[in-house]
């Protein structure tokens, strides 16, 4: 996936978990949980609905890697690249 099909994807699991969300507000540098006003939960909810659509395990020690919009892209990027590599 490009950065932009990731930040995409990112954005439909932030509006599946928040409905209420105006995806078009959200500031990609900004906490997600902060600025979403959603719980653990929801964030968790969030982690696993990227992890559906993409196939990339995330860990949980690595879930403060996809705090903000832009963090999530650059992690995702990432993962995706060593994924590759490893094939």
């Amino acid at each position: 996936m490009t950065e932009q099909q990731l930040r995409g994807m990112i954005l439909r699991a932030l509006t599946e978990v928040a409905p209420d969300i105006d995806p078009t507000t959200i500031d990609p540098d900004a906490d997600l949980v902060e600025q979403l006003d959603i719980d653990s939960m929801d964030f968790l909810n969030i982690i696993v609905a990227i992890n559906e659509q993409t196939a990339i395990e995330i860990p949980e020690r690595d879930y403060p890697k996809l705090s903000s919009l832009t963090d999530a892209i650059a992690y995702l990027a990432a993962a995706q690249t060593r994924q590759a590599a490893r094939r």
